[in-house]
């Protein structure tokens, strides 16, 4: 079958530098095409180009086999084609029906028909198991929501060809079935799809041809099938990928953090837990547990009550200056709304959270040049301009620029919520090996993740939460992505019983 959508020979510069280097790809109706590489490889752009986010420096775009220009993103969704954005392009002060309908509002005469377009809300969420009230305002969802939502508004639209970047990001395994489920009936009905992730056993599972990009370049399309998860992998980085998770630190006895009977109001209820001086301590539970909010209750970013003691010290509650002082900090799991300044420069971000060591009148801008130069060494920041925006990184860099801020400020015990979402497989053997590196030099790490292989990778002990509460507690051979789910929905030994 032709292809509906393509791109021959396509490039893409930014200034002086070439980001696309000539890149063939089709998208053909009732197929999935994964696109794949590491963060920086092209896939953002090629995809932006696709949607008519971006023109191309050279090179054509094809839409039913005829050179098209698309001058903007809305000339390309009037043409059929609709892009589901991985940071989400939605009005978050608006509700959920005006997010969907935002653009294309139904209206019965010169009014908006409100009662239509909230029903077929309704509907479009109940085909992804969502069952989000359509009036509820977006700033108000979960991320993983704010994710069906986004979805929802593309369903929608009947597109013709749908760009999917990283959808499943944010979403459990429950939602992601929902969702792959939606992508096979989409297919059915002839729509072209493309789909990147970095998940690959979820391209192995989706996909019908699979396209690598490495460092801007095409490097192979084939078929999905018989094109083995490591075999995208090393196809993607250029190099033989073996042993993901590093060795694990074995842990002191020397108790460095005590939680007692903290309370979350509306989250979490009196949580309890231990953390000891070179451990990496995994917190593991389904969204909504109340994993994130135990942690902000922790460093002081959520109202919280009940008993932190850092060395046998109380800190002050709801104090993050009494909790970094302590050596005790906290890495969101959203680096665009609150870990990063995405406006600002690399220098300007990493500086931040330990800006009095820099000057207390005058800032010293060379030994924060200084510094930056040994972030971008130590955490393998790559940036094609030390003045750019934090913004303009990969999703993989920024990452890596929020960790190299977060340990500027030289903390002991180190909370790292969600510390791989959204990043190639490259990436992600360099933050692991980071985790454990920090384990071995004695400082004390939690992982907050909703990827069990990467808790039960990394931990030497699991804390599993479930409804707001902590659910058990595994430990050695406990540790198992089956014991871990039966305590997550409550069908579990508690903690200290043999998985």
């Amino acid at each position: 079958m032709s292809a509906v959508l393509e791109t021959r020979g396509v490039t893409r510069s930014f200034g002086p530098i070439e980001v696309l280097h000539g890149v063939d790809f089709s998208l053909v109706p009732g197929e999935v095409h994964a696109l794949i590489g590491e963060n920086g490889a092209g896939k953002s752009t090629m995809m932006k180009i696709l949607g008519g986010y971006l023109a191309p420096s050279g090179g054509t775009v094809l839409l039913d086999g005829e050179p098209v220009t698309f001058p903007d993103q809305r000339a390309a969704e009037d043409a059929g084609i609709l892009m589901i954005h991985q940071e989400f392009n939605l009005a978050l002060q608006l509700t959920v029906e005006e997010n969907i309908f935002l653009g294309r509002e139904k209206r019965r005469g010169p009014f908006l028909d409100r009662r239509a377009m909230q029903d077929e809300a309704r509907k479009l969420l109940r085909r992804l198991d969502c069952h989000v009230d359509p009036g509820t305002r977006v700033r108000d969802l979960s991320v993983p929501n704010r994710q069906m939502v986004e979805i929802a508004r593309a369903l929608g639209r009947n597109a013709r060809v749908l760009i999917m970047d990283e959808p499943t990001a944010v979403l459990t395994g429950r939602e992601t079935d929902v969702l792959l489920k939606q992508i096979e009936r989409l297919k059915a009905q002839g729509a072209a799809i493309l789909y990147t992730s970095h998940k690959l056993d979820e391209v192995a599972r989706i996909a019908d041809r699979v396209t690598v990009l490495r460092d801007g370049a095409h490097i192979v399309t084939r078929a999905a099938e018989g094109f083995t998860e490591h075999a995208m992998a090393e196809a993607m980085v250029g190099r033989e990928l073996s042993g993901l998770f590093p060795a694990r630190p074995v842990p002191g006895d020397e108790v460095v953090l005590e939680v007692e009977g903290l309370t979350v109001p509306g989250h979490v209820r009196d949580a309890s837990f231990k953390l000891r001086r070179g451990e990496v301590l995994g917190f593991a539970g389904l969204v909504g547990a109340g994993r994130t909010e135990l942690m902000e209750g922790i460093v002081g970013l959520r109202p919280a009550t009940g008993t932190v003691r850092v060395n046998g010290v109380p800190i002050r509650p709801g104090s993050v200056l009494s909790a970094r002082q302590a050596g005790l900090v906290y890495l969101t799991e959203d680096r665009k709304e609150k870990g990063l300044l995405l406006g600002k420069n690399l220098t300007e971000n990493l500086t931040l959270l330990a800006l009095d060591r820099f000057g207390r009148i005058a800032i010293d801008k060379r030994a924060e040049d200084r510094a930056l130069t040994g972030a971008i060494r130590e955490f393998d920041i790559r940036a094609k301009d030390r003045r750019m925006p934090a913004g303009s990184l990969s999703g993989g860099n920024q990452q890596k620029l929020l960790l190299a801020k977060t340990m500027l400020a030289e903390p002991r015990i180190v909370i790292i919520d969600e510390p791989t979402r959204g990043i190639d497989i490259g990436t992600k053997q360099q933050i692991y090996e980071f985790i454990a590196a920090l384990a071995a030099e004695g400082k004390s790490v939690i992982v907050v993740s909703s990827e069990l292989p990467e808790i039960i990778g990394l931990s030497a002990r699991v804390v599993v939460m479930g409804r707001g509460h902590i659910a058990g507690e595994l430990t050695g051979a406990q540790i198992t992505e089956d014991a871990i789910l039966r305590r997550a929905m409550g069908v579990g030994e508690m903690a200290g019983a043999d998985a």
